[in-house]
Parts: structure tokens; C-alpha cells; sequence
């Protein structure tokens, strides 16, 4: 007899996915979280002058870790180091081991959308509103290499699980695939009708998914990219998509105020978390979602200014 999908070894998340406590304390729209090495610290920042921790193990408030200089668009924890994402288009990376700003780039005209690290050739990439990719040594943080994605805004970035490409979702409806053996460009994806919002490889490589602003999910099958499905997943815009670390779960968030809980092998939407189905849940768009580490929890975040923690049971 064969052995049963994994996922039927585990109860339904239906029964399992419940909100277990509210974050107050930023005093404006939160776009950015990140995990850290320790399982129960994260942080999260938007339009507040700071950067803030939070501990999972408490489920409170522990400290505004640092200072900004203005809005942040995104946090990437790398390596005991935190990448901050400013809307000048600057960047700071905060050492844990020194407990201090490191440094401060000026890395783009504009606002800066995204930064992920390629660990295999140890460099770091950020993205935003002005369309360039730049790649960063992560040794001395020296400008390596840049290029340009598109014209307008590149908002996400997905790099694949054996870090053969990386994905660019582009203001002008694209994806953009590019080998990151030499950053050149592999193939352009042409499917959705509105800015492409939100990407992330399968952990296993099977699919890229991608979300828009046209409210749609697409999955698209490795290695080819041929299309696979379409999902009409959410009322609006679509701003994250987050795997489960080791279930075969994906959640993704939304303009549209609720968060939805998807089977990662058939697309089928398990659970939706919002104010009108669950009687809690964030009033405006939640911009930010990510799993723990041991995946016991899902941390969202948006426009309401609240964090809200949720867990799997």
C-alpha cells in the first residue's frame, strides 16, 4: 500500500488556525516583519521611526530595537543580521553582535520594496520603486552589480529553493526570471492584468505562485513555467504568500482585509481569517504575513497598525 500524502496524516486546519493574541503599540500602518534566529523573537516596522521586537514566548512588547530615518518597506533577517528597507531608498543592516547599525546604504533613488539574500554566492539583493535589481556583497556590503528589471516599481522578489533563478514581480503586469548564475534574464511571464504584488517558490521547487493586484493567484509549474492554475483567491489586491515550514499549507493576505489558508498540493482554500468570518481580524489591508520558524504561529500585520498572532494548533 503506498504511504498517505503527508497532509493527511495531519487534522484540518479548519480545527487548528485560531487567533491567539493582538499586538498593540505601532501608531501607524505596519508593512514590514521578519523572524530572527531565536524561535519566539520577531520584528516588525512601517511609518513609525522604529524598529520594534516582539517576543512570541511572552506575546508582548519587548523594545524599539533601533531608530529611522524614514518609512520601512521591508525587514530580511540574514546570518544574524537584520536588512532594513527604507522608503528613501536607503538601507541599514543591524548586527546582532554588536548590537548596532553596521551600515547605511544609499542604495536606491527610491523607495526600496524588497531585499532577499542569495546565500550560495553570499550577496544580497534589493528592488523597489525605481525598477533596479542592485546586488550587494554581503562581506564588505560593496555594490557588486546592478541592472534594470523594468521601468516602474518591482515590488517582489522570490529566489527558488536551489538558487538556480530569481523571480522579479513587476509594476507592468510581468514576471521576470532571471538565472542568478550572471543575472541575465531568462524568461518573462505574461498572465496577469494588474501590477504583480506577492511571489514565492514551492519549498520543494514544484511552482512559482504569484498574486496581483488583479486578486488572482497564479501557479505556474516548474521548470518550464507553463501556467498551471488560475485562482480567483481574494476580493482585491493580494500583498504576501507565505509556505508553512514543513506542512503543505500556504497563507496569503490581502487589500481585502483577510488572510487565507490554501492546500499547497490542490489549491483549496481551508480556512479564511477575517472580521466578518471569524469575528476578529484586522479592520484595514494586511500587508505582511510570515510563519515561525517551528510554524506554530502566523504573524500578520497591515494598515490597522495592530500585529496579530495566530496559531496553529
Amino acid at each position: 500500500m503506498p504511504n498517505p500524502k503527508p497532509y493527511t496524516l495531519n487534522p484540518k486546519p479548519q480545527e487548528m488556525l485560531k487567533h491567539r493574541q493582538t499586538l498593540p503599540g505601532h501608531q501607524n500602518p505596519v508593512y514590514a516583519l521578519s523572524n530572527s534566529d531565536e524561535d519566539d523573537i520577531f520584528f516588525s516596522a512601517g511609518n513609525d521611526k522604529g524598529v520594534v521586537e516582539w517576543s512570541l514566548h511572552t506575546m508582548a512588547f519587548v523594545k524599539v530595537k533601533m531608530p529611522v530615518q524614514s518609512s520601512v518597506y521591508c525587514l530580511h533577517y540574514y546570518n544574524n543580521q537584520l536588512f532594513i528597507g527604507e522608503r528613501s531608498g536607503a538601507f541599514n543592516v543591524y548586527d546582532f553582535k554588536d548590537q548596532k547599525v553596521i551600515a547605511r546604504i544609499n542604495a536606491h533613488t527610491k523607495p526600496i520594496f524588497n531585499i532577499q539574500t542569495v546565500k550560495g554566492k553570499n550577496e544580497l539583493l534589493t528592488t523597489g520603486e525605481d525598477g533596479t535589481v542592485a546586488v550587494w556583497s554581503l562581506v564588505d556590503f560593496k555594490e557588486i552589480y546592478r541592472f534594470q528589471v523594468a521601468y516602474d516599481t518591482v515590488r517582489a522578489i522570490a529566489i527558488a529553493p536551489n538558487e538556480s533563478e530569481v523571480a522579479f514581480g513587476c509594476k507592468d503586469h510581468l514576471i521576470r526570471i532571471y538565472n542568478l548564475a550572471d543575472y541575465s534574464l531568462k524568461q518573462s511571464l505574461e498572465g496577469h492584468s494588474l501590477p504583480v504584488t506577492a511571489l514565492a517558490y514551492h519549498p520543494a521547487g514544484k511552482y512559482l505562485i504569484s498574486g496581483s493586484r488583479d486578486a488572482q493567484l497564479k501557479i505556474w509549474d516548474l521548470p518550464h513555467y507553463e501556467l498551471r492554475e488560475t485562482v480567483p483567491a481574494h476580493m482585491f489586491s493580494i500583498y504576501d504568500i507565505a509556505f508553512h515550514p514543513t506542512l503543505p499549507y500556504f497563507a496569503t493576505s490581502s487589500q481585502d482585509k483577510s488572510i487565507k489558508l490554501w492546500d499547497a498540493e490542490n489549491f483549496k482554500l481551508y480556512k479564511i481569517l477575517s472580521l466578518e468570518k471569524t469575528g476578529i481580524g484586522h479592520t484595514h489591508s494586511i500587508n505582511k504575513i510570515i510563519w515561525s520558524h517551528d510554524g506554530k504561529y502566523l504573524i500578520s500585520t497591515g494598515d490597522d497598525r495592530q500585529v496579530m498572532v495566530w496559531e496553529l494548533e
